[in-house]
């Protein structure tokens, strides 16, 4: 049952908001960053949209996925056409997924509730959290070294080539940890800081890219060499054998922003804003920096004779200590503007939802960065084939899943329709058993074991964790949505003898 004073306010435009939040506030499952976002405050404009993609895709691991498509044996044309059918196909979830921030002004995990139930909601945002924190460290670790090679440059050897502590020099680890540092004042900030940070950083760091591969394309002597640079791995079988796995790859690294998209989308002016603005802003900017990242790697081999996959280490290469500087200038932007908004509002939030009372938005995001240093994030981008196959394409495979039950349940069994101050409530319509609705727990496990259960390569056995399931894993997130959507949909709910248990 519901314990509103008075029934929701819907505009025009299908968008609904809470007449009177009073009866849900002493609620343990309430605080005020969870809270609906009122009409009135929810001003984001199709270009705020756009210019968010355009930051968060505009970053170096972006980069590094169509670099490490190159290093792996793919041409140009290959790696390209790769990464835009990935982005194509995983824009599909993020829409259905986005409508529900905009239309009730809810985050991710509250979203979460309406089919995982109130508890429940808690294993979806903390899945995603958990991944969060890794990209959070991977980042921060680009950043740092960046940081340490701008340095290195103005202060000679002694920094760039000082004692090593635990394999790494430690003057990068104190560049690490500075990087670390300032993105933590940034977010204590909130998210009016993260909004401003990415309408400016976005075309700068996009023009310190274009700059980058125009160095190597007058190094290389223009188009033809790089263009004309042969497949290692050709159009036959070879290439089949790595294309399923790497689009898996690619669809993968956007699969955390599919789920927690309402994150953001809460704060749309309207339905056609937010989809309008990641319609033009994800596939467009992600084709953009992938075009830009195999002429630029597929030029080093032109060039240095080996692919160089990383642009922190292919822009020491310059000879000039002032054009150093600038890119790597432009690397510190990218990675700031994309963490923030990729990385850590949305693990803010899930923290935060599983003690709301105890755990703010700024706590959460202080979790955040905690969490992903203890990941140790230079293991996970020490490989190409690590971090595409075994990184990326484990934790798409979960995360598939969960975005499964969510498309099921808003589109198909609730047909968009969610009793907004119940998301808050104990005992209310989406309590179901104690606060956790199995039915979504077990579509997700279901559909995590069947995209992820045959992990082969990397850290993973030869013959896959489970030998029969490794067929599958090549098509990790498919699997993975396609089941966690069938499971949930197969097991009928009856939540009018649940809801008040």
């Amino acid at each position: 049952m519901t314990v509103e004073s008075s029934p929701p306010q819907v505009t025009p435009d299908g968008r609904v908001e809470l007449s009177d939040v009073r009866p849900i506030e002493d609620s343990r499952f309430f605080n005020p960053e969870l809270a609906p976002v009122p009409i009135k405050q929810r001003t984001w404009t199709t270009y705020n949209f756009f210019a968010l993609w355009m930051g968060m895709a505009t970053n170096i691991p972006s980069y590094l996925l169509a670099a490490g498509l190159v290093a792996i044996g793919m041409n140009w044309l290959q790696a390209f056409l790769t990464i835009t059918l990935g982005n194509i196909i995983v824009l599909v979830p993020m829409l259905l997924n986005s409508h529900a921030g905009t239309k009730y002004g809810i985050p991710f995990p509250v979203f979460a509730r309406a089919f995982y139930g109130i508890r429940g909601a808690n294993l979806a945002a903390l899945l995603r959290a958990f991944i969060a924190c890794g990209w959070f460290g991977i980042q921060t670790w680009v950043g740092g070294q960046a940081i340490h090679i701008i340095v290195g440059k103005l202060a000679g050897t002694g920094w760039s080539a000082a004692p090593q502590v635990l394999g790494q020099p430690w003057t990068l680890w104190l560049s690490f940890l500075a990087f670390w540092a300032l993105q933590m004042v940034i977010i204590w900030r909130g998210m009016e800081a993260v909004r401003v940070l990415e309408n400016w950083a976005a075309p700068l760091v996009a023009v310190g890219l274009v700059a980058l591969a125009a160095w190597v394309l007058t190094r290389a002597g223009g188009f033809g060499p790089i263009f004309s640079e042969p497949s290692k791995l050709g159009w036959g079988v070879d290439f089949w054998k790595v294309f399923a796995p790497s689009l898996m790859g690619m669809i993968a690294f956007w699969a955390t922003l599919s789920l927690n998209m309402p994150d953001f989308t809460r704060f749309g002016g309207d339905q056609r804003k937010q989809a309008w603005g990641q319609i033009l802003g994800l596939p467009t900017t992600m084709s953009f920096i992938a075009l830009l990242s195999v002429i630029t790697t597929s030029g080093t081999i032109v060039v240095y004779g080996e692919a160089i996959w990383d642009p922190v280490a292919l822009t020491a290469k310059f000879d000039n200590p002032v054009a150093v500087i600038i890119g790597l200038v432009m690397v510190i932007l990218a990675t700031i503007s994309t963490n923030l908004a990729a990385n850590v509002v949305s693990p803010s939030y899930d923290f935060s939802n599983a003690v709301p009372k105890l755990i703010s938005f700024r706590v959460g995001g202080l979790i955040t960065g905690v969490l992903g240093i203890a990941i140790m994030p230079w293991r996970l981008i020490s490989d190409p084939r690590v971090y595409i196959f075994a990184w990326l394409g484990f934790y798409g495979g979960v995360l598939a899943a969960v975005a499964g039950v969510l498309v099921a349940g808003y589109w198909v069994r609730s047909r968009t329709r969610l009793e907004l101050a119940d998301l808050y409530l104990e005992r209310g319509r989406y309590w179901f058993s104690g606060g956790w609705n199995w039915r979504a727990v077990a579509a997700t496990l279901v559909g995590s074991v069947l995209a992820v259960g045959g992990a082969y390569g990397g850290p993973f056995p030869a013959d896959g964790l489970i030998p029969f399931l490794k067929p599958l894993y090549d098509y990790n997130w498919v699997v993975g949505f396609v089941a966690g959507l069938l499971v949930f949909l197969a097991l009928k709910e009856n939540t009018a003898k649940e809801k008040t248990r």
